[in-house]
């Protein structure tokens, strides 16, 4: 066996070179597909990268157009809020000076009774209670509708501004 083992010696280097090689251009094979795809992959992300930007910057305009529609409005309804509450205070002194002429009107009522015959005086005292009832009734009526008006006019006011503010959103 000693006399073999020259002789195949170069065969076996030979055959190890030729696996090494191999190896080598198989390993290289990899590295080089490896890369490829490395390459693929980073310019896919690079894509998706300036996607999302764009989507982003896409998005957050919409959302200012949205936001901008939004605070119009509700600038657009404290308008019509305030001018409601304007409206309310005007009428709330127009209806204040109803009110007094109308206890003038019941006190001059009641002077004017207090002075008649004595037989109708009883009359006369019932005449002016109902009077003094009615003014009072009268009162009371022109206060809470006033009061009513005022919500029913801020409540349309908020209203508006909700429509307004949906309505910009769904252009």
């Amino acid at each position: 066996m000693s006399a073999l083992w020259p002789k195949i010696l170069p065969y076996i280097v030979a055959l190890l070179l030729v696996a090494g090689a191999l190896f080598g251009a198989y390993h290289h094979g990899l590295s080089v597909k490896d890369a490829e795809w490395q390459s693929q992959w980073n310019a896919r992300d690079t894509r998706d990268a300036q996607a999302k930007a764009e989507n982003e910057a896409a998005a957050r305009t919409r959302e200012q157009v949205y936001q901008q529609s939004i605070n119009k409005a509700v600038q657009d309804g404290q308008r019509t809020i305030d001018q409601a509450t304007a409206d309310a205070t005007a009428a709330r002194a127009s209806a204040d000076g109803l009110r007094r002429a109308a206890d003038a009107l019941a006190a001059r009522l009641a002077a004017s009774q207090a002075g008649g015959h004595s037989c109708t005086a009883a009359a006369s005292e019932a005449a002016t209670r109902a009077v003094m009832v009615l003014a009072d009734v009268f009162k009371r009526a022109d206060q809470r509708s006033g009061e009513l008006a005022e919500y029913a006019d801020q409540s349309h006011g908020r209203g508006l501004t909700c429509e307004r503010a949906y309505d910009g959103l769904m252009e």
